[in-house]
């Protein structure tokens, strides 16, 4: 599939659904779980966030440096007016699911485009054939205000089949210099205290 590479500054992200799998807390099946469909005016409307897209679940970079990363600098992100963090990948709910609960997340979101709709809408659709994935998502992190991107991060080298993966412009650290040293928009005042330092809530997931 062919694409541009290229993701715009103010560009909005279209109104699309994605099809999530989420615990019903008052179900009495073996199986509590149910579907539930999630908008990205659900996700990204009124908020400053972070949305990072990376090949596959489970694959190294992404479960070795690139989602444990962003969790780890989630409250950090949280201080400079960050609102949420998104990870997104072209897989579906089941494996997104155990994904986020074998990386142990607690703030990061996952948003399952197993369908690749987002991923198409953001120009970033790849082959990966020679691996065997068929079609995934390039490596990519945005900055989004209420759905308009603010700032774009792509790895370098966008190609069909690339036979390497690239990574360190979309690194959480990189995101983050940008916020803090770069970016145009102020950080929103914020309570911190409870959000920060009770040790207290988990948030949901996405997968």
């Amino acid at each position: 599939m062919k694409n541009s590479g290229v993701i715009e500054v103010g560009t909005k992200i279209p109104t699309l659904s994605f099809q999530t799998r989420v615990l019903d807390e008052n179900s009495k099946e073996a199986n509590p779980y149910v579907w539930q469909e999630v908008t990205t005016n659900d996700l990204f409307a009124d908020k400053r966030v972070v949305l990072f897209s990376l090949p596959g679940a489970f694959t190294p970079t992404c479960s070795t440096y690139q989602l444990p990363g962003f969790e780890k600098m989630y409250n950090e992100f949280r201080e400079v007016g960050i609102d949420e963090i998104y990870c997104v990948s072209v897989n579906d709910s089941f494996v997104m699911n155990q994904w986020g609960k074998w990386a142990k997340l607690q703030n990061v979101k996952l948003i399952p485009d197993g369908s690749g709709i987002l991923t198409s809408s953001m120009n970033m659709l790849v082959s990966k054939d020679n691996l065997g994935f068929g079609q995934r998502s390039w490596r990519y992190a945005v900055v989004l205000n209420d759905g308009v991107v603010e700032k774009a991060f792509i790895e370098p080298g966008i190609s069909d089949n690339c036979e390497t993966d690239p990574y360190g412009e979309t690194s959480p650290e990189n995101v983050f210099n940008y916020i803090i040293f770069d970016s145009p928009v102020k950080a929103k005042p914020r309570d911190l205290q409870l959000d920060l330092f009770d040790g207290g809530s988990t948030s949901e997931s996405f997968g």
